[in-house]
C-alpha cells in the first residue's frame, strides 16, 4: 500500500523545461537557439509571411472564388435524417416541422440564423409541413412529391437595422 508521501507521477510525465541561454554547456547557451545577430534574434519579431521585400507567396498566388461580408450562420438538415427521426417517432408528421420542433427531437442543437433543408434522396414520409428559412430545389421536389409542403420564412437581414429609402 502507498502512502500520500510516497507518490510519484510516472517517469517522464512531466518534461522539464530547457532553459535557455544559461552557458555553453546547456546545449542552448550564447544565442538561445535564435542563430546569429538580425531582426529575428530580437524579441517581438512577426515576420510570418515576408520574403525578403520579394512579392509573398500568398500574395503571387491567384485569388478565387467569393467571399460574402455576411455570410451567415446555418443549421443544414439533410432530409433523409429528418425522414430517419419521423420513422423513429421523435418528430411528429402532422404538425408542422419548425426550427423549435427540431431542437425538441434534436435534429439540431440550437437555432443560429435559420434552418435550410437540403437534399434529394430519401425521404418518402406522407404529407409533412416544413416551416424553413430555405430550402433547396432537391429537397422541395422530394417533400412535394410526398404530398407535403415547404412554408418559406422571409429573410431576414440582421445588418439592416431599417428598410433602405435611398
Amino acid at each position: 500500500m502507498t502512502r500520500l508521501n510516497e507518490l510519484r507521477d510516472n517517469p517522464g510525465a512531466n518534461k522539464v523545461r530547457i532553459r535557455v541561454g544559461r552557458g555553453i554547456g546547456s546545449g542552448k547557451g550564447k544565442t538561445g537557439g535564435r542563430g546569429g545577430k538580425g531582426q529575428t534574434a530580437r524579441s517581438g519579431v512577426a515576420i510570418n509571411g515576408f520574403e525578403g521585400g520579394q512579392m509573398p507567396l500568398h500574395m503571387r498566388m491567384p485569388k478565387r472564388g467569393f467571399n460574402a461580408l455576411n455570410p451567415g450562420n446555418w443549421n443544414e438538415v439533410r432530409i433523409d435524417r429528418v425522414q430517419a427521426y419521423l420513422d423513429a417517432g421523435k418528430l411528429d408528421a402532422t404538425a408542422v416541422i419548425d426550427a423549435q420542433a427540431l431542437i425538441a427531437a434534436r435534429v439540431i442543437r440550437r437555432v443560429k440564423d435559420g434552418v435550410r433543408l437540403i437534399g434529394a434522396e430519401g425521404f418518402t414520409s406522407k404529407k409533412v409541413t416544413f416551416k424553413v428559412d430555405y430550402a433547396t430545389k432537391g429537397a422541395l421536389a422530394a417533400i412535394e412529391a410526398a404530398g407535403g409542403k415547404v412554408e418559406l420564412i422571409p429573410a431576414k437581414a440582421p445588418w439592416k437595422k431599417t428598410p433602405y429609402a435611398g
